[in-house]
């Protein structure tokens, strides 16, 4: 009979020690990306250098950028580490042809190549309600710039750059409104949808008020006075009602979510 191994305090100790010590060199030894770069039929690397002859503008920023870390696994040794052909492919075959359309990864065009690091919003995007990516409607680039800051368009602050990045499209929902959702203020728009796909209608993270009471579940605590309403009143009991009815937004209460210009209470 082999004899029992016991484990004692310190033994378990160190192991743990042992094993985050080598997941965190890990972390601080890998600081960029391998990933497996589009595949182009002859064509060979030329190295970003080559790309910014003609395309300045997207490598100018490109450095300071998120997919800046992005290293090619098996690339030509004489070419080493490059950004742009990990997403593009290859780019000697699109050089000889002067930049010619189809001898280049398009990443507007296809989201493929998105995917291939970004396989989890393949499958949000997957969902019943998202953006039509997968249908050729909409590309994942007329939301993300990739080739600047964190990849998301618009200006200023990464909250600031994340709103405007919606209602560039989405104009009703701008404003400005005289009493605007503390939501949309504070977190954007993403405090309430996932613009890459959710089960939910109108890509809502959450269903019904379900959503609503993931900020406003203190306003449901007992004796806390709802709307201006004690606990327990008519007006009170008739909200509980409503919410059993599973909406907060239904007709003459909180319709205007985005922002009201007549009520705090984002009352129409």
């Amino acid at each position: 009979m082999s004899p029992k191994l016991h484990w004692s305090k310190t033994t378990l100790l160190f192991s743990g020690l042992a094993v985050w010590g080598l997941l965190l060199v890990s972390c601080i030894s890998v600081d960029r990306t391998v990933v497996v770069p589009p595949h182009i039929t002859g064509a060979k690397y030329v190295g970003s250098k080559a790309c910014a002859q003609c395309h300045g503008d997207q490598v100018d920023h490109f450095a300071g950028s998120t997919h800046s870390r992005l290293a090619l696994n098996g690339a030509d040794p004489k070419v080493g580490d490059t950004g742009c052909e990990a997403c593009h492919g290859p780019g000697s075959v699109h050089v000889a042809a002067g930049g010619g359309a189809g001898s280049i990864i398009n990443p507007r065009k296809s989201p493929e190549t998105c995917f291939a690091c970004h396989l989890e919003k393949r499958g949000e995007m997957s969902l019943p309600h998202t953006h039509p990516v997968l249908a050729g409607k909409v590309s994942c680039v007329d939301c993300h710039d990739v080739h600047k800051g964190n990849s998301v368009r618009g200006g200023g602050a990464a909250l600031a750059a994340s709103t405007e990045t919606c209602i560039r499209c989405h104009t009703q929902q701008a404003g400005p409104f005289v009493y605007q959702h503390g939501a949309i203020r504070e977190e954007g728009c993403t405090a309430c949808h996932n613009p890459h796909g959710s089960v939910n209608d109108k890509m809502l993270i959450a269903r019904d008020a379900n959503l609503c009471l993931r900020c406003h579940l203190a306003d449901l605590a007992p004796g806390f006075n709802f709307g201006g309403y004690a606990a327990g009143s008519s007006h009170a009991s008739a909200v509980g009602s409503r919410l059993s009815e599973g909406t907060c937004w239904s007709a003459a209460c909180h319709e205007d979510v985005h922002g009201s210009n007549v009520n705090a209470s984002l009352r129409p």
